[in-house]
């Protein structure tokens, strides 16, 4: 059976989620990891309040008091007026700056080892099952620009960026809600993690082939080649963090 799959370019839709608990904090949780994974990008507004209290599953109060939060943490600012509303102002640190190393001081040994275990089961499963989806023309154009963003990225920053997206568009493709929360929550601890270490041009050209390994098994409908290049992908940065992290 095909899933039913969001929207093309619907990253927002796909990734926030209403609210069960905690309702505030989990409002600021899913909107600042969206913003640093790329779902919401620098000079882009967010959608109308409306829409976005809809999505959580929130009241607007408690969507401004979050809003408010991210505010006060630079991630938005927010114009007022005609025309106003409110536009994000994250830019993706240099990796090694003091911004991305605090997060990560605790992500060693054990905890490097499970979130690295994490990514590698879901991910692959993520491609294994886009893989199986029957595909649109547009969603398959959707995952062959998002690869080809990553190639394009003009500096470490909007590589980090483009390279999230990439791998949410999959998770996106692959039609199940359960796995696009878990490759957003391996995303943000990759994200992390990356940010802890040298760029390193060499990793980002092979990493960049590896995507296309994985689009074009996608495109084939070749499932079990997706996940095995998406698995090589995930063996590849592992052994890069075990190696620099401990």
């Amino acid at each position: 059976m095909t899933a039913h799959l969001p929207d093309v370019g619907r990253l927002p839709a796909a990734v926030l989620r209403p609210a069960t608990a905690n309702v505030f904090e989990t409002t600021v949780e899913q909107l600042a990891t969206a913003i640093r994974l790329g779902v919401f990008v620098h000079g882009e507004q967010l959608p109308p309040e409306r829409e976005l209290s809809e999505r959580l599953g929130v009241s607007r109060n408690t969507l401004r008091d979050a809003i408010a939060a991210l505010r006060d943490t630079g991630l938005v600012t927010t114009r007022r007026g005609r025309g106003g509303g409110t536009v994000v102002t994250y830019v993706t640190p240099e990796p090694g700056s003091s911004s991305t190393t605090s997060s990560v001081s605790a992500r060693r040994g054990a905890a490097l080892a499970d979130a690295l275990d994490f990514r590698r089961i879901v991910e692959p499963g993520a491609a294994w099952l886009a893989a199986r989806q029957q595909l649109a023309g547009d969603q398959r154009a959707w995952l062959v620009a998002s690869a080809a963003e990553v190639w394009e990225a003009a500096d470490t920053g909007a590589h980090r960026i483009a390279d999230s997206r990439f791998h949410l568009v999959v998770a996106t493709l692959s039609g199940s809600p359960m796995l696009i929360e878990s490759v957003t929550r391996a995303q943000a601890a990759l994200g992390e993690m990356l940010g802890a270490i040298p760029v390193l041009p060499r990793n980002i050209t092979h990493s960049c082939e590896q995507h296309d390994a994985v689009v074009a098994a996608i495109l084939e409908g070749d499932a079990d080649a997706a996940r095995a290049g998406m698995e090589e992908h995930c063996d590849a940065t592992s052994a890069l963090l075990r190696g620099l992290l401990g």
